[in-house]
């Protein structure tokens, strides 16, 4: 199971609105066929192992990292092809909470005479799988908060010069979490400081499978502020970009983006910016998984405010920055009491470079007490 943990996690970000899945096939004590979920319209983790196998799958035992799907959806069902392959054992680390599966895979594998095993390592294929879950059961993508501070607490200094607080170790792992996300957020403030590309440069070896991947861009800009020259909609920039706007943005403005290749998409605001709600549905309907949010202060307080944040990941760097006006990573109300503040669970620290990478989960992860 642990060997397709990580082939799950190796193709993270590269195959929605589909769960990143892993299935490993063992006969004999031996390792006969493994596979990982190939983009759509590719093939499911649990056929490609079946290709490898050939033969050899025959009497063995299927260790996968979610439950094998029973209806036709881009592929036919990998129950049929698992049993006609004629496997003796499933181990199933996680139910599939997809209305069109949510266990008619492992009845079907039971009926058939296929021993089946629940909920060896669920924590984990749930935690590779926590966007696809997120979206299943609540109509949202996976939001992750990422941001980078000194040791102050500052994101930038008061005249907003902000290269860079981390080292190029640090820098280098938030690629990796670029790597492994479907879409990447800011706010127009932070587009119109920095001019980002918002891309993943990352060598191959630091890369999940198929080499580096680009999250879809996600510009959140209630008036279609963005210039149409920005770097990230340059046609050498690889990716998509996507403005979420109102209805006041000027149309010359949002015809100008639509020029040069950006998708505009207009949402209802509250208060005369984005909503955000709104936002997170229109990506979750459009199979976007998961979200890696780098700000700035404006957009993340808003996302703290409203509660659509799900798992914090920050980089601690050990400079001070000092300043009344040097800006923090999270703008908005905020909490008025410390009981009321956020405290993260699951918490892991380490150290990346001269920097200390600081991750943890705000919301559980829906229904994994359901395992």
């Amino acid at each position: 199971m642990r060997r397709a943990l990580d082939l799950a996690a190796s193709v993270r970000g590269r195959v929605a609105p589909n769960p990143a899945v892993g299935a490993v096939l063992v006969r004999d004590g031996r390792l006969v066929g493994e596979g990982a979920t190939e983009p759509p319209p590719g093939a499911h983790a649990e056929i490609v192992a079946l290709r490898q196998a050939g033969a050899l799958a025959r009497g063995a035992t299927l260790y996968v990292t979610l439950e094998p799907c029973a209806h036709y959806g881009r592929t036919p069902p990998c129950v049929d092809a698992l049993m006609t392959a004629g496997i003796a054992r499933a181990v199933v680390a996680l139910r599939d909470p997809y209305p069109a599966v949510n266990g008619r895979g492992l009845r079907r594998l039971a009926e058939a005479g296929v021993q089946v095993e629940l909920g060896l390592a669920a924590g984990a294929a749930a935690a590779i799988n926590a966007g696809f879950l997120k979206r299943v059961h609540c109509g949202l993508p996976e939001v992750t908060a990422k941001f980078a501070v000194s040791l102050d607490g500052k994101i930038a200094t008061r005249t907003g010069h902000a290269r860079w607080i981390t080292g190029a170790e640090a820098r280098r792992e938030g690629h990796r979490l670029r790597d492994m996300h479907d879409a990447i957020m800011v706010g127009v403030g932070t587009l119109l400081a920095d001019d980002p590309l918002l891309t993943t440069r990352l060598p191959p070896e630091d890369c999940g499978a198929g080499g580096p991947h680009h999250p879809l861009r996600v510009v959140v800009d209630s008036r279609a502020r963005t210039p149409p020259g920005a770097a990230m909609l340059q046609p050498h920039v690889p990716g998509r970009t996507l403005i979420a706007t109102t209805g006041s943005a000027p149309p010359e403005r949002v015809a100008a983006l639509h020029a040069v290749g950006a998708e505009v998409v207009t949402l209802p605001d509250q208060g005369g910016r984005v909503d955000l709600h709104a936002l997170l549905r229109c990506l979750a309907a459009r199979g976007v998984n998961s979200v890696l949010v780098e700000g700035g202060g404006t957009l993340l307080g808003a996302l703290f405010d409203a509660g659509l944040i799900d798992r914090a990941a920050a980089f601690i760097a050990p400079i001070m920055i000092g300043g009344r006006d040097a800006p923090g990573p999270l703008g908005g109300e905020g909490v008025a009491t410390m009981d009321a503040a956020c405290r993260l669970r699951e918490v892991e620290v380490r150290q990346v470079g001269s920097d200390l990478m600081v991750q943890g989960r705000v919301q559980p992860i829906p229904g994994l007490e359901e395992v």
